[in-house]
């Protein structure tokens, strides 16, 4: 509890202090260590003016915060009198006690409220009032009421203990309201969050597509509540099917605000119905005068032939696709394809027969770089080893990678697309 003004000559010396002045000392001295430890702003306020009330033997009590913007002290308890009820709101200067205290920054104390200039009347038997101020060093927070039914109630003693407990209840009602403001805050910014997830989730594919003689999947898993990945299926009025991945440099809500840019005129690209390397270069074209500096994203496109069984794709600087076929696994290059955003260039195509029983596999640095409690990396031979499986899909290789972290998460985001042939 803070240190008591020093003794004045009138004040009682310390060897004839009444009992009742100890017993209120040392309630006080509880109360101070009760409410410092209540972070809850409306249980804070009510748990000061329950103590004080009853070891004082007040009418009643309470506390008004101070409303900067509006120049006003609003009533903060529920138990209120029956004028001033919660929320009631006092002119700073211009309205009773509380709004002269809020005025001068100091206590001001009505020995006998009937002839108090200041006074607004609430509950009938008061006859003496002490309002004082809460401030954190000199910014005011609040002001804190007590009335009592005795005329000239409280004692030059009283008043100091009161003033030293309104110290802790200054201090308490500021950590309090931090502490609401903070979670409030963070309340928001989860909401926020997970809106945007959901308008992100939209975007995805709702479904694979189905294309006879084929097993095709996706899924992507963000690291945290929205991501930079992204995956998707166009259909082709001729039959054919686009499969894009894409991964924007960065994480969270810059890298999904910029992925889903990407997205809307890639699309637009993509229906035109231009080869791979057509569409990578018009787009990068776009984004290399749109993205902000640094910023870039990498994508593979592919054009799916089901007839021929072909796929046709370009790179743009993405993670080269896993082709697994009788003779093992293989991961493709192309010889052209700087990441979209970054300068002009062009880009080169790789085709590949996809024969049965093979598969093609996208994904993004968010599996392969996934690591374990061993701090190993899930790597391309993991891929590969669990691609190779006779029910493979992007689902079970995303999941394979939960299995190898072991329970220390995705710290990338994670995207698989996954293409195979039926034998």
């Amino acid at each position: 509890m803070g240190a008591l003004p020093q003794s004045s000559p009138d004040a009682l010396p310390f060897w004839r202090i009444s009992s009742d002045l100890v017993d209120g000392l040392q309630r006080v001295q509880k109360a101070a260590q009760k409410i410092t430890s209540i972070l809850d702003l409306d249980q804070l306020i009510d748990s000061v003016v329950d103590e004080v009330k009853h070891s004082f033997g007040c009418v009643e009590t309470g506390v008004f915060l101070h409303d900067e913007l509006r120049g006003e002290m609003v009533r903060a308890d529920a138990k209120g009198c029956a004028v001033h009820h919660r929320g009631h709101r006092l002119k700073i200067g211009h309205e009773g006690m509380v709004g002269h205290v809020a005025s001068t920054g100091s206590m001001h104390y009505a020995p006998d409220v009937r002839i108090d200039s200041y006074y607004v009347a609430c509950e009938h038997p008061t006859l003496s009032e002490v309002a004082i101020p809460l401030k954190v060093g000199d910014r005011l927070v609040g002001v804190f009421t007590a009335s009592h039914p005795d005329l000239d109630a409280f004692s030059r003693e009283h008043l100091r203990l009161l003033q030293a407990l309104c110290d802790h209840i200054a201090i308490a009602i500021d950590n309090a309201q931090c502490f609401q403001n903070e979670r409030a805050a963070r309340t928001a910014l989860d909401r926020d969050a997970q809106e945007a997830r959901a308008i992100q989730q939209a975007l995805l594919p709702k479904s694979s597509p189905y294309i006879p003689g084929f097993m095709i999947s996706g899924r992507s898993e963000p690291a945290r509540a929205v991501g930079g990945d992204w995956y998707d299926f166009i259909s082709f009025p001729d039959g054919r099917w686009g499969i894009v991945l894409a991964d924007v440099s960065g994480k969270g809500t810059a890298a999904a605000l910029l992925m889903s840019a990407t997205r809307g005129i890639f699309r637009s690209l993509a229906e035109a119905c231009c080869t791979p390397a057509e569409v990578l270069m018009r787009l990068n074209q776009l984004l290399v005068n749109d993205f902000p500096a640094g910023k870039f994203v990498t994508m593979v496109y592919g054009v799916l032939d089901p007839p021929t069984r072909t796929v046709c794709f370009a790179n743009a600087g993405h993670l080269h696709p896993l082709f697994i076929d009788d003779a093992g696994a293989h991961f493709l290059e192309t010889e052209r394809g700087l990441p979209l955003g970054l300068s002009s260039g062009d880009y080169s195509e790789t085709s590949v027969t996809l024969s049965p029983g093979s598969k093609l596999i996208f994904y993004s640095d968010g599996i392969t770089e996934a690591v374990n409690p061993a701090e190993e990396e899930y790597g391309l031979s993991r891929l590969a080893e669990h691609a190779a499986k006779q029910n493979a899909s992007a689902v079970s290789i995303i999941d394979d990678v939960h299995t190898f972290g072991n329970g220390t998460g995705v710290h990338d985001d994670a995207t698989a697309v996954f293409v195979g042939v039926g034998g």
